[in-house]
This record gives C-alpha cells, sequence and structure tokens, in this order.
C-alpha cells in the first residue's frame, strides 16, 4: 500500500484528504507544520507528499527546497489555494512533480498519485 503524507495547516483540510485517500486505498499519514513534515517525511518515508505553500513558520516552497537537499525522487504535489503562475512556476522549477489549486478537484487529485505511482508521470 503506498504512503500518503499530506501536509497543511489546516487540520479539516488534511482530514477531508485523508478521508478520500484512504477510501482510495492509500495510507495516509497528516502533517500540520513543515517542521513536522520534514521530520514525517525522514522518519515515515511517504511515497507522495502534498504539501500546501501558504503555512506559518515554514512556507511550502521553502519546505519543497529542503526536500531536495535529500530526497530527489520523492513524488511532491503542491496543493495551494494561490492561484498564482509565478509561484506555480518556482515550485515547478524547485522539483514539484505537480501544482494544484485549491479547491481541489479530488478525481484529477487521485489520477495524478496514480500515474506518479505507476511511473506514468
Amino acid at each position: 500500500m503506498s504512503k500518503i503524507l499530506v501536509v497543511d495547516d489546516e487540520v479539516k483540510e488534511c482530514e477531508l484528504l485523508k478521508r478520500f485517500l484512504e477510501r482510495k486505498g492509500y495510507d495516509v499519514i497528516t502533517s500540520n507544520s513543515g517542521e513536522d513534515a520534514l521530520k514525517k517525511i525522514r522518519n515515515k518515508n511517504p511515497d507522495t507528499v502534498l504539501l500546501d505553500i501558504m503555512m506559518p513558520e515554514i512556507d511550502g516552497i521553502e519546505v519543497l527546497r529542503r526536500i531536495r537537499e535529500f530526497d530527489r525522487d520523492l513524488c511532491i504535489i503542491m496543493v495551494t489555494v494561490v492561484n498564482d503562475k509565478p509561484t506555480g512556476i518556482k515550485a515547478l522549477e524547485l522539483g514539484a512533480n505537480e501544482y494544484i489549486t485549491k479547491p481541489i478537484d479530488l478525481n484529477y487529485l487521485d489520477k495524478v498519485i496514480h500515474d506518479k505511482l505507476s511511473g506514468d508521470l
């Protein structure tokens, strides 16, 4: 079973995504901060990370940058309310595999995760 880490400072958003992804058969862990997410990535070894950009203390772009310092292959999907092309381009240049804006099209999210885990992305 593939493991997904959902990172969002909004607890309700994490829980919504967790329930949806668990129904799709994934093992889901959540995190509500960048620092906690970095620890869980090192300790829990997820296959995919859904990473919010706008978070207090350490934003998702900085978390992405730090992840890429020690893991170039982990699938990272930026999930954010920020519908800003420069931010999306920056995230992709830093190594994000995808950039999805909120409200999230859950069917599209499921397809992106499935495609990445099966090697189609």
